[in-house]
This record gives C-alpha cells, structure tokens and sequence, in this order.
C-alpha cells in the first residue's frame, strides 16, 4: 500500500513572497479609488516582509520544525488546524459551520409517497429506506476498516482509508472557550449502534455485529420500525420528550454552560451523553414533509402551515428548496443532534439528507460515502415483503424492549427548559435569516471548457465566480477556495487565494462588456493568463506550498515567544501603537498587525465544491460573512468501484458535470448587499459571457489561421 509523505513546513520565504504577490490586486485597486499610491504601499509591505523574514520570522519557523518533529503526522493537523478553524468558533454550528447533504429520492418508492402531504407521523417507506441507505453506509465503513491493506492501493485510496474511520463513534463536546471532540472507543458498548431520534425522543439501535459488519437490511428495518412503534405508544400515553438537541443548535459558550449543568442534575444525562458520542452516527427521522412555507424565500418570509395548501410539484424548484432547508436546518432546530459528526436525516416522504460537523473530516470524505450509499437504492430481495407494512397503534402496545435497541433518558429541569425555549427562538431567527439555494446552470459544463475552450474546468468556474462578484459589488473582495492536501499523511486542506492582479484586470476589462457587443479582442488573452494564476495557485496549495496555513502557524508561534525576544527584533514602522494604559496586546510584528493582512482574508466570496453531484440534490455550507456567500460547485471527485469484493479508488481531475454545472448559494437576508437568487444571476451572466469572449477568440485565430493559409497559397503558386 502506497504511503504519503509528511506534509512539509513550506519554505519561509517562499511563502512571504506569495503573500506580497497575493495583496497586490488589493493595493492596485486602492490606487485606483484614490487612496494610497501602489508602489509607496507595496513598498511598505516588502520592508515588513524582510525584517520579518530577516529576525523573528526566523525564530517562528524553527519553532514550526520543532513542533513538527515531535508530531506524529504534522505540525498543522495535529496541533493547530481542528482547533483554530473549528473547535475554537464559539458561533452556533447550525448553518455556520455544519455542511449538509441532500440526497435524490429513489425511483422505487411509489410516487405518492415521494409526493409528500401535510400530515404527521412517521411513514413505513420512511423506515425502510433509512434501513436501507444505512446498511450501505455501514457496509462501506466495515470495508474501509476491516480491509487488509492491499499494496497496490494508490495514494488517494490511502487517503480515504485514514479518513472515513475519522468521521464515526465521536462527537464534538461543549467547553467553554473551545471544544474538544471525544475519544473513539472501539470497546465502547455503544460502538456498534447508532443514535436515533424520532419527535425528539432519543434511542440507540445496534446496526452492527461487534467486528463492524452490518446486520442484515431486513433486521435494521425492524428495530428502526420497533423504536417508531414505541414512540408512538408514548405519543398515545400523553407523553412528549424534552427536545435537549435543540441546545446543541446554540451558542457554544452558552451550550457548554447548558451542558455542564445538565450532568450536574443526574448521572443518567452523563449515560445519555456517552451513548451518543460513542455511537457510529445519527438517524433523524421526521414525522412531516418539509414544506416551502416552513422557510422563508426572497418573496415570502416563513409563516404558519394554515395559510399555504399547495404542496410543491416533485423536483420543483420549492420542493427542493423544502428539501434543501430542513437537512441542514429543521424547524425550530428539532429533532436533531448537531454535534453529531454525521447524521442522516428523512422525512415522511423519503426524502434524504446528510449534515455533519466539520471537526473530524472536510466534507467530501462524507460526500463520497453517502454517493455509494445511494446510488443502489432499495433493494427488495433483503425484505422478507416488497411492501412494507403500515405503522399502527396496536401494535405499537406490544413490548419489544431490549431487542436490539434502547431508550436514552433526560433529566431536566425548569432552567433547561427556559434555555431550550429560548435556543429555539435564536435557532429559528439563524434559519430565516438564510437564503440558500440550489441552481444549475445547464448551457455547457465541464466538457466545452475542456475541449473548445481548452481551459481548466475548475479555475475557468472560479473566474465567473470573480467577475459574477465584482458586477454585483463594484469592488474586489478576498476570496477562498478549498484546495485538498490528500497526498500528505493526515492532509487537509489549504487555502488557493482567487483573487489575483491578472483576475482583477480581467475582470475590470469585461465588467462592462455585454454579449450584444463587439468582443474586445484583449478579453480572452486577460482570461487565460487569470486562469493561468489561479491553476498555479491551486498546485502550489495541494502540494503543500500554500500561504494562509503557513502564516497561520507563523503568527501562533510569534504569539509563544516572549516580549522580549519580539521588542528587540520588531521593525518600528507599525501600522497599529499601543498607548500606556490601553490594554495588552498580542505578541505581534508590522506584517501579522497590518489591516491589508487581515482584509485579505476576510473570505467574503468562500466557495468549496463537494462530489461530482449525480446522487446529490444540493450540497452546501454557510457564509463566512454576514455580507458574503458561501458557495458550493462540484472540483475534485472520486468514485468507488467494487471489483473482487475490493475496493479500488480513482480521482477524477473534473468534478464538474460533463454539460451542467451546479450550484448551490448561502447569504444573509439581513445583508443588504447580498441575494442569492440575484448573484445566481450575475454567475449566469459571467458564465455566458466568458463563453462568447472563447469562442469570439477562437474565430478570430481560425480567421487568421485561414488568412495565412491563403497568404501561402499564393506564395506556393507564384514558385
């Protein structure tokens, strides 16, 4: 089995001269506007740069090679990263932080199933498909971990092999100031269940024999269908569960204070607790059919069932909204554990999804498990009946306690009510305040790019999505996109700066063209040395040579060091001073201090792409910023392939789709510079646009082509 290497502690240097290339579009536009002159700026930086570089810088990069010599995978992942990027964000994980999942629906379920209605309750083909669905998921992690490794497994193969394990049996865990995400516990009692939530109530189920192999479809069929039989025995009695998941949707300081006053009422919620961070994963089913009127639109704020009786067409775009909406975001944040690294969520009609917490794994390790989880669909020769049968009360009053599966109890009191009842308020403003949406753009994909266009699929998209923003804000703006370091043992990722100067000219140069105009003949050369920057970019962050990882562990590292070994190397050219009684600061230098370092990370364009999309609905995660987007489009892929009982991986270097590319948006209502449903728009736009600057730019070189070819036609008849 092929081994990666160790991420290495990139080149000091090199990794300075990076950032001084990367804030030049932000200086260039400053001139431009009036303020600073470029050069008088940049030159500003490049001293910053060197006396760092030339003093302390040294220090902190040492310090960086000692800690990665006593880490047993590298001195990002092991010891900076989860807790800066993750576990330190004291905001809410709901829409924040979580990504989510909306998975097709499967064909072989009756249509009026599919269709959904308004009723309540918890529906047969509901059970039968998250039994189904689950098995295939379990099956996948059984055959990741209990594989034997096999030497001629490629490097992306090991890479998936480390990291699906990463993302079950664990949970993150409420601390004030930053989390922790629990131990795995293989001997754990609960390491072979899952945790099911059904109205609120929690269970655990056992879904698998003590060596990880699933149990048989057809009997995790029947201890989901028992635990729902219970549930409505205990609906039936007048009893309703205190909704405790609905705090995880909270602040995190505020949930860990809630946390610890929860073991502190009874020993049974620190049971409780144990059996859900030690299960494999979560299973939420809905007793209802999310419907549009639950959401609020660009149209229509979020409002009462009573008032809304059309239920949406299947595949509509409200339907899928509906969809799209309730895995990631429930009402009122019901029903769900959003701590939970993984759960799967369906409705009453079947409808699927998946929403995770991003600590353990970045989610196209998620994404690719729950590709091969869907795409079989429900297999019908595992149940002992094609149809499976209705949930009714009566049988509901027939004990089946204690086979297989088990109820998990709250303690509580008046206070964790109150907070309950408050989180759900402050969840519910978090959801309205959303506007997400899922579009696809359908004219050409990734295969005119590659062949007419001849142009990288991956950064020819980030350049709409650059162009898309400055028509729509008439400024530049930091942008992130997620580069994958999966060839290094334990990689993540880093980050590929969009913004470039060539982008900027680019996109200053095409900004006010339209398509009913003549085509300027200097707009596709501008185009293809940006998407030449960008491709650079992007190898240069998955090979490990990125800048904003780096940087990050610079500036920990100049944070450690004593004053003293920071006043006598530190230039005084400062940008900030710090008067005698103003408070003390960080340890610091010019560089990390000055407000360019920082607006040049403030990711208010942050795009990302997940799995090439065929079993998915919409993927997605939330804005950064309250006045930026959050957008999901489909890059890097792989796909799973079973041969000889073997699994056999292959990345595919083009995640977008072969004539489509989709999308999916996430802003703010409260900011008034953002709309997803107009800056889905503006990506339409730039999109046609950059098509007709090619495909002008290919009939000018074939009407050249042609005029040399006559010249020389004339020059072989005059011989």
């Amino acid at each position: 089995m092929a081994k990666l290497p160790r991420l290495p502690v990139p080149d000091l240097r090199k990794t300075l001269d990076r950032y001084l290339q990367s804030i030049q579009p932000f200086l260039r536009e400053d001139e431009a506007r009036g303020h600073s002159l470029f050069e008088a700026s940049y030159k500003k930086r490049v001293q910053w740069v060197d006396d760092f570089e030339k003093g302390i810088g040294r220090l902190c990069q040492h310090k960086l090679h000692e800690l990665d010599a006593r880490s047993p995978h590298n001195w990002l992942d092991d010891n900076i990263w989860t807790n800066y990027a993750y576990l330190s964000w004291r905001i809410p994980l709901l829409i924040n932080s979580n990504w989510w999942l909306t998975l097709i629906n499967d064909p072989s379920i009756p249509e009026s199933i599919l269709r959904g209605d308004t009723k309540s309750g918890i529906e047969p083909w509901q059970v039968r498909r998250a039994a189904c669905i689950l098995h295939r998921v379990l099956d996948w992690r059984a055959r990741m971990v209990n594989q034997h490794p096999d030497p001629d497994t490629t490097r992306t193969g090991v890479w998936l092999l480390t990291n699906t394990e990463k993302m079950f049996n664990t949970c993150r865990l409420p601390r004030a100031g930053a989390d922790v995400l629990a131990t795995r516990n293989p001997a754990s009692e609960y390491a072979q269940d899952i945790m099911l939530m059904l109205y609120d109530f929690v269970y655990t189920v056992r879904v698998c024999d003590d060596d990880r192999i699933p149990l048989p479809v057809q009997t995790i069929e029947d201890r989901i269908r028992a635990v729902a039989l219970d549930v409505i025995h205990r609906l039936e009695s007048g009893e309703s569960a205190v909704p405790v998941g609905v705090l995880t949707s909270d602040d995190r300081d505020r949930w860990a204070e809630n946390y610890q006053h929860l073991l502190s009422l009874s020993p049974t919620n620190a049971s409780t607790f144990r059996a859900i961070n030690e299960s494999i994963m979560a299973l939420s089913l809905d007793h209802y059919t999310a419907m549009p009127w639950h959401y609020s639109t660009p149209t229509l704020p979020s409002s009462s069932q009573s008032s809304h009786t059309s239920i949406p067409a299947l595949d509509s775009d409200a339907e899928i909204h509906a969809h799209l909406h309730n895995t990631r975001s429930p009402p009122l944040a019901r029903n769900r554990f959003f701590d939970k690294c993984l759960t799967l969520s369906l409705e009453r009609n079947t409808r699927a999804g998946v929403m995770g917490e991003h600590t353990p794994v970045d989610a196209l390790v998620p994404s690719i498990v729950f590709d091969y989880g869907v795409v079989a669909g429900i297999d019908f020769s595992a149940f002992s009946e094609p149809v499976p049968r209705p949930l009714v009360s009566e049988e509901a009053r027939v004990s089946d306690s204690g086979k297989g599966w088990s109820r998990l109890d709250w303690v509580t009191d008046e206070r964790i009510e109150a907070q309950i009842k408050e989180a759900e308020g402050r969840a519910q403003a978090l959801i309205n305040n959303s506007e997400a949406g899922v579009w696809e753009f359908g004219e050409y994909g990734a295969d005119w790019i590659r062949s007419v266009a001849r142009l990288p699929p991956d950064a020819y998209t980030q350049l709409a999505l650059q162009l898309a923003w400055y028509r729509s804000r008439g400024v530049l703006t930091a942008t992130y996109e997620t580069a994958l370091t999966r060839m290094f043992n334990a990689g993540r990722t880093e980050c590929v700066r969009s913004a470039s100067v060539e982008g900027l000219e680019f996109v200053l140069a095409a900004k006010g063209w339209g398509r009913g105009a003549e085509c300027p003949r200097a707009l596709l050369s501008l185009l293809q040395q940006a998407i030449q920057t960008h491709a650079r970019r992007t190898r240069e962050a998955a090979i490990g040579r990125g800048i904003d990882r780096h940087l990050l562990g610079l500036k920990l590292m100049l944070e450690e060091l004593p004053v003293d070994a920071i006043t006598s190397t530190s230039s005084s050219d400062s940008p900030s001073k710090s008067g005698p009684t103003d408070p003390p600061q960080k340890r610091t230098h010019p560089l990390f201090a000055d407000p360019l370092f920082s607006r040049s990370q403030e990711w208010k364009l942050s795009t990302s792409g997940l799995s090439a999309g065929d079993q998915f609905r919409g993927t997605g995660f939330g804005a950064g910023w309250e006045d930026g987007y959050g957008i999901n489009c489909k890059f890097d892929s792989f796909i799973s392939q079973l041969f000889c009982g073997i699994l056999i991986f292959c990345c595919l270097t083009d995640l977008i789709a072969p004539n489509r590319i989709k999308f999916c948006v996430e802003s703010k209502f409260s900011s008034p510079l953002t709309s997803t449903n107009k800056f889905k728009q503006h990506i339409a736009d730039a999109l046609q646009d950059m098509r007709a600057i090619c495909e002008a730019g290919e009939l000018e070189l074939k009407d050249q082509k042609k005029k040399l070819d006559g010249a020389d036609t004339q020059v072989q008849a005059r011989l």
